[in-house]
């Protein structure tokens, strides 16, 4: 599984690992929203979750922090990336305008979309959202090799690993 702040590089990080290792990779903004941005509903996303994660080969990357303990508790590896905010903010409008087309990480009828406030603070606030999880989930689930991600050259590393 890969999580980490929006604009990190989940979803490419997600597909080079799906196509070296040859595994099906899932976004879960394909399946979080319906067409327009709208929110699917809650339990209807979780048991979409459910039915991934219970195969036997999977990648997902995304964040959702609702359900993070039902990817992690079925995952091998997790690979969150902490790169810094400044990187993330310019990778978000980067994509906005320069979306790499090959990446089909969004619900039909969801355009890439330009980061409004509620975003931002989503975006600068991640890391101390998921910091207690984080501690939790290592706790409860020493089986799943755990990778933080702080820089393009760690990512670099981490690539070699697999």
């Amino acid at each position: 599984m890969i999580f980490g702040r929006p604009g990190s590089g989940k979803s490419t990080l997600a597909n080079q690992l799906g196509k070296e290792l040859n595994i099906p990779v899932y976004h879960l903004d394909k399946y979080f929203y319906v067409e327009n941005w709208i929110e699917r509903d809650k339990q209807e996303f979780l048991d979409i979750q459910q039915d991934l994660v219970s195969q036997e080969n999977w990648i997902i990357d995304g964040n959702n922090t609702k359900s993070l303990e039902m990817r992690y508790a079925e995952a091998n590896v997790a690979i969150y990336i902490s790169l810094p905010r400044y990187i993330c903010l310019w990778r978000i409008c980067k994509r906005y305008w320069f979306k790499d087309q090959t990446i089909d990480d969004r619900a039909p009828g969801c355009p890439e979309r330009f980061f409004n406030w509620k975003f931002l603070v989503y975006t600068w606030t991640f890391d101390n959202r998921v910091k207690d999880q984080i501690g939790f989930l290592q706790t409860n689930y020493p089986k799943v090799k755990f990778y933080r991600i702080e820089s393009d050259e760690q990512l670099l590393e981490l690539k070699d690993v697999f």
